[in-house]
């Protein structure tokens, strides 16, 4: 049997109402995992795992704002409890936050990006990967962005949460190495996502020509990586930020 089946591992994914959270879902239960969803909107989740049960998958989920610890406590206790231990934690939610330089930066956006985009996923991860260190067997995909890698200018809070995130994953991945618990990054780059969506023609032919590949990714595309770093087949890959990106960080467009 191919290593990227998950064979009824349960594996919970945040922000998995849209965008690349949802491909992510959908694409793990069709390999087999017990798929948990959690987002903060209900109505969405309920269409998503009418989705992927549709399909045959097994999914179920639990509305949440994951910028809370004792909500994404609640989330992982609902889990546990309607799949079993968790093997695998895709730790997708996030925020853009507000823009502004850094002198007119204010403390409540801020605190309320880092909640969203590092806070979230520590709890998460201070969560379940004991449990995953006692069982011997676990893997974990934080979200980060070109950002984690890169600065921005006018999104200080952005930049510093996601280079947190990337960080994040390499601290677990040390101290869960020794237990065969796993903890990788994944880096997407321009993605077509609803948070794309609202964005005019000139500025997206603009993102575009910035891609050595000439055009935006697609939240399949992030998917296949996501789920490939959750499976078995990279039984071998842990503390690394893997882009998926058209070749943005990796190569220079002359």
């Amino acid at each position: 049997m191919s290593k990227i089946e998950f064979n009824g591992d349960a594996v919970l994914v945040t922000g998995a109402s849209t965008g690349i959270g949802r491909a992510t879902a959908k694409l793990l239960a069709e390999r087999g995992a017990k798929v948990f969803l959690v987002a903060r909107r209900t109505e969405v989740l309920e269409e998503a795992v009418g989705e992927i049960r549709a399909a045959g998958g097994t999914a179920a989920y639990h509305a949440a704002d994951i910028a809370d610890a004792p909500a994404i406590g609640a989330a992982i206790d609902a889990a546990e409890a309607a799949f079993g231990p968790l093997y695998g934690v895709f730790a997708n939610a996030g925020t853009g936050g507000g823009f502004a330089p850094i002198g007119a930066y204010s403390d409540e956006t801020f605190a309320s990006v880092l909640s969203t985009n590092l806070m979230s996923p520590f709890w998460t991860l201070r969560r379940v990967m004991p449990g995953m260190i006692e069982r011997g067997r676990g893997a974990i995909v934080l979200t980060g962005s070109l950002a984690s890698e890169q600065g921005m200018a006018n999104n200080a809070a952005y930049v510093a949460s996601k280079h947190g995130v990337l960080g994040l994953a390499r601290a677990a991945a040390i101290e869960g190495a020794a237990h065969n618990v796993r903890a990788n990054c994944v880096i997407p780059g321009f993605i077509e996502t609803p948070m794309m969506a609202g964005i005019d023609t000139d500025t997206r032919a603009r993102l575009s020509s910035l891609v050595p590949q000439q055009r935006m990714g697609t939240a399949e595309e992030v998917a296949e990586v996501a789920a490939f770093l959750l499976s078995d087949a990279a039984s071998y890959v842990t503390g690394q930020s893997w882009s998926v990106d058209g070749g943005m960080l990796g190569t220079q467009a002359v």
